[in-house]
């Protein structure tokens, strides 16, 4: 059977599954599943083409990952073939643990366990179906293999992911800010001392991508819509796991049903919990709102009804902190309206907040490598004064209500 496949991306071209294993990896039931899981939550709600799926930003990544190491055997940086497949299979697989719309099943469902972690049991569990031949990719994926420069070409803050999802996102969605250079950032890579670079050529396409993140974070991950409807989609889980814990028949599909019955957090997140969060996708979650749209508790049935039908409670985004009194104010319009507790109000008057920060000057630096040798954080080597200010945190806080009806 030919396994040497070639796959048609709509941003790069032309995709080559490099190798028989990595093919057998994107044919494996765990992976297939990525496709029903979207790769941006709720943010179809406010653009209407950014329904791409993980399936399809895992492929990008390794894409961009195959480029990256050809650009770096040619500065002559070795890297041998196990090297290779196990940086590719890495990438491939760094999301696969995501749940439905991606983020949500992290506050609601499944306690105090990441979407990281999920893919890292998952790679294990894959690791003992092909006799052991991911304990490479795993070792560089958990940032434990000893050359450094490819734990963050995986996870860093200029990594293969960031690299795809913010050109594959400005697509999808038809936000031109986020539209990346990230051939032309790829190729500029280097290694020194066992670090990822940036070689000087490249500090304006570095810049451009420092920018492009700060504004896609607020243009389309922070967008006001897209956090309410993920607030929503979070209390709707939320409700329903209340629900089945008080005796409440749910109808859901079995995968959604252990998770609502069953108390997860990591130490329990044995085999058959992994076996059953590969059957669980963005369909279980649609199919099930569908039918608690018509289900006699009033925070259930409203909460999937908004959701269903976007029509979402009002957000309001500021700069200050929310006053209590204010939120008290919406909450016993609410409940005098409905007649409903406070308890029940809760679900539909609530506040928060969202944070950007484009560049953590703390963390793993991006660094620019200059002809001479020096070598200088982007920060002070860029002559563009609001990088600085990329690199600190800004905060805004949030407060949803209903609008006059529910």
């Amino acid at each position: 059977m030919n396994k040497l496949k070639i796959l048609n991306d709509p941003i790069y071209g032309f995709i080559t599954i490099p190798n028989s294993l990595i093919f057998d990896l994107i044919e494996h039931k765990y992976f297939q599943r990525l496709r029903r899981i979207t790769q941006m939550g709720m943010s179809y709600l406010v653009y209407p083409g950014a329904h791409h799926t993980r399936f399809h930003h895992a492929l990008g990544c390794m894409h961009l990952m195959q480029k990256a190491i050809n650009v770096l055997r040619f500065k002559g940086v070795a890297i041998s073939e196990d090297e290779e497949i196990a940086l590719n299979i890495a990438i491939l697989l760094h999301d696969i643990g995501h749940g439905p719309f991606s983020h949500a099943m992290e506050h609601s469902i499944v306690n105090g366990i990441s979407h990281e972690k999920i893919s890292l049991l998952f790679m294990q569990q894959l690791n003992d179906e092909f006799n052991g031949s991911l304990t490479l990719a795993i070792s560089i994926f958990k940032g434990e293999y000893h050359r450094n420069f490819m734990c963050q070409l995986i996870s860093s803050q200029l990594d293969m992911d960031r690299a795809d999802y913010l050109k594959r996102d400005s697509f999808y969605t038809g936000v031109a800010e986020g539209n990346i250079n990230s051939e032309r950032l790829i190729t500029m890579l280097n290694v020194v001392d066992d670090e990822l670079v940036v070689e000087n050529k490249g500090i304006y396409s570095v810049e451009k991508f420092l920018v492009a993140r700060r504004l896609m974070y607020w243009q389309v991950y922070l967008h006001k819509t897209s956090v309410v409807a993920e607030q929503l989609l979070i209390r709707v889980l939320k409700r329903a796991k209340e629900l089945t814990h008080n005796n409440v028949d749910l109808v859901a599909s079995r995968a959604l049903s252990y998770f609502l019955k069953t108390e997860i957090n990591q130490s329990d997140f044995d085999t058959l919990t992994l076996e059953t969060f590969s059957k669980l996708d963005d369909y279980d979650i649609i199919s099930a709102m569908k039918e608690w749209q018509y289900h006699d508790d009033f925070v259930l049935r409203n909460l999937c009804e908004m959701i269903l039908n976007r029509d979402l409670l009002k957000i309001k985004v500021k700069n200050k902190k929310i006053k209590k009194s204010e939120l008290e104010k919406h909450e016993k319009e609410l409940m005098s309206t409905f007649n409903i507790s406070e308890f029940e109000a809760d679900y539909f008057v609530f506040k928060g907040e969202i944070t950007n920060q484009a560049y953590q000057q703390n963390g793993q630096q991006i660094k620019i490598l200059y002809k001479s040798g020096k070598i200088q954080d982007i920060v002070k080597a860029s002559d563009q004064l609001n990088l600085k200010a990329l690199s600190k945190p800004v905060t805004k806080y949030y407060i949803c209500y209903p609008k006059a009806k529910l």
